[in-house]
């Protein structure tokens, strides 16, 4: 089971609420011009401060999934002219979707994110 934090409040110890709602704006991103993501990851940075230790390395985990598919998407983006962009850009796409399916995985059983600075899986 997870460890109480006595600095956060013991409504909010077991609150997966606002983690969710990032990985659904990360996947809602996916379909439409990404701002989704955007407004994802400035909840990520603000709710981080008051999370609980176990539920911090999600958020760590979906801030650090925004930057990397954004450093990837421009790489993609700007290899599109070569012809290797097509490749890339949909990659990054089903990259972002594995990381939040189990990062919700994760989240769901109530257990941190093994490892949320591995910029793979």
């Amino acid at each position: 089971m997870t460890e109480t934090d006595p600095t956060v409040p013991p409504a909010l110890q077991d609150d997966k609420t606002m983690p969710v709602v990032i990985y659904a704006l990360y996947l809602a991103a996916l379909v439409s011009v990404g701002a989704t993501a955007v407004i994802g990851v400035i909840l990520a940075y603000v709710s981080k401060a008051a999370a609980p230790e176990w539920m911090l390395s999600h958020y760590i985990f979906q801030i650090r999934t925004f930057w990397l598919s954004l450093l990837f998407s421009v790489i993609g983006a700007v290899l599109t002219p070569v012809g290797i962009g097509f490749v890339i850009l949909p990659a990054v796409g089903i990259w972002v979707a594995v990381r939040c399916i189990l990062g919700l995985s994760w989240l769901l059983n109530g257990q941190a994110y093994p490892t949320p600075r591995n910029w793979m899986i």
